[in-house]
């Protein structure tokens, strides 16, 4: 599958027919090995975008730089006439959506070709991928041990990584777009919140949900952000790393990192600082200081996942929920009033001390401390599985609490083959800036 800047491109040309890219690629999710990647295709959907992309093409009058590109959509967008199952089975006797959701709309009105719902985890709750209901999407880089394929945006990053789409659009709330890209090995933009509409994109955090594109380079994320955005063509251009700061964490992020994780970080660091990126070290306390709330007080995320699925957890639909999932949102049962506002007030606090403590750096650090691990032990064993989960949502959580934005980039692969992942973080808004460093920067973090 070629990149989307390739296939826009070719389309563009001729060199590529709309309707038969569409047709090769459900031949080629028919026949895919890993029949949970998609929870739905589109198949009437997309056949009738691509013939309406097919003719605008041809008359020249395309819709926008991805007319006729082929998309997958996380199980968490409303599709018109069809029911946002958000990868659960309780949902499925819901009414089908009355419409788009607002940003698959803006796709629809770019020409963007919806080819299916993507598998996730069940209500977008955990960092690793599992789901019981409709199955774990398999990780491409390994195809002898069944391995995480990240989440919550697991097909997400596994449909990109398999190169059956070259774009998916998902969701991050703790690292749910940075996990999956960190482990297929891919390239995934966690936008600022407030960054694209949420209308008609089923919730886990109102507070803290964001949306963004998974992809095979940072190229296509940029191309992808600015068509959604409804700009004729991108304004990112790639930015000088010459005098940028690069602020490198000393504390938490890097606790029981993997060798190799923590080599291919230093080696991408040293390209970066090669080519003109200057390399601070600092400590950050408020780091400390959201784990310990966290513990003491809960978390927002938490506090706001039961609020929504309160009835679920503690009604008859509880049995027929992924119970690691159910477990997960009971676990802020504890939390008082005085402790949710006490959490939101204290957030701002922090990032108010983040953002001072940064200015206009940018943060680095591994997208994961570790690479896709084995999902049995974590199938057999609930303990360990939360374990497991709390340390690959680790670094990406800080951020969503933080109110970063965040580009995650393959850094290479341990002794396995599986990958490694190199973060950039900035402030909230800062999109724009840390989407250009990456333009420039994406050849050295690959090493």
């Amino acid at each position: 599958m070629d990149t989307v800047v390739q296939l826009s491109k070719k389309l563009r040309s001729g060199k590529i027919d709309a309707v038969e890219l569409t047709e090769r690629i459900l031949a080629d999710i028919a026949a895919c090995d890993d029949q949970t990647i998609f929870i739905s295709v589109f198949k009437d959907r997309a056949l009738a975008e691509a013939k309406a992309a097919r003719r605008r093409l041809k008359a020249e009058k395309p819709l926008s730089l991805l007319d006729g590109v082929p998309t997958g959509w996380k199980d968490l967008f409303d599709i018109e006439g069809r029911v946002t199952t958000a990868a659960s089975v309780v949902l499925k006797s819901n009414p089908p959506a009355a419409k788009d959701a607002k940003l698959v709309a803006s796709g629809k009105a770019a020409g963007m070709v919806a080819i299916g719902a993507l598998n996730m985890t069940e209500f977008a709750y955990s960092g690793i991928g599992l789901n019981p209901h409709y199955g774990t999407p398999r990780n491409p880089n390994d195809m002898k041990t069944h391995r995480s394929p990240g989440g919550s945006s697991s097909a997400s990053g596994v449909v990109v990584a398999k190169r059956l789409l070259p774009v998916a659009i998902g969701t991050d709330t703790g690292g749910s777009i940075r996990i999956p890209a960190s482990f297929n090995g891919v390239v995934g933009y966690k936008s600022s919140t407030g960054h694209y509409p949420m209308d008609g994109v089923f919730p886990l955090s109102r507070t803290l949900d964001t949306l963004g594109p998974l992809a095979q380079t940072v190229e296509d994320c940029v191309l992808v952000d600015a068509v959604l955005r409804g700009l004729a063509k991108p304004k990112i251009k790639s930015a000088s790393p010459k005098g940028q700061v690069f602020v490198v964490p000393d504390n938490i992020m890097f606790d029981g990192i993997e060798p190799a994780v923590a080599a291919n970080f230093e080696s991408a660091l040293k390209r970066i600082s090669k080519a003109g990126g200057k390399i601070i070290h600092k400590k950050f306390p408020m780091f400390e200081a959201i784990l310990d709330l966290i513990k003491t007080r809960g978390n927002v995320l938490g506090a706001e996942a039961l609020h929504l699925h309160s009835a679920r957890v503690n009604g008859s639909d509880s049995a027929r929920m992924d119970q690691r999932v159910v477990k997960r949102i009971k676990l802020a049962d504890h939390m008082s009033a005085v402790d949710f506002v006490e959490v939101l007030l204290r957030r701002q606090q922090l990032i108010a001390e983040c953002d001072a403590l940064i200015g206009d750096a940018i943060v680095a650090c591994p997208t994961t401390p570790h690479v896709a691990m084995p999902i049995a032990p974590l199938e057999a064993d609930m303990e360990e599985f939360f374990r497991v989960n709390a340390k690959t949502l680790r670094n990406t959580m800080l951020g969503n609490f933080l109110d970063w934005c965040g580009l995650a980039i393959p850094s290479g692969t341990d002794g396995n083959s599986m990958p490694t992942s190199f973060l950039l973080s900035a402030q909230h808004g800062r999109d724009a800036h840390i989407l250009g460093q990456g333009l420039t920067l994406e050849t050295s973090i690959r090493g």
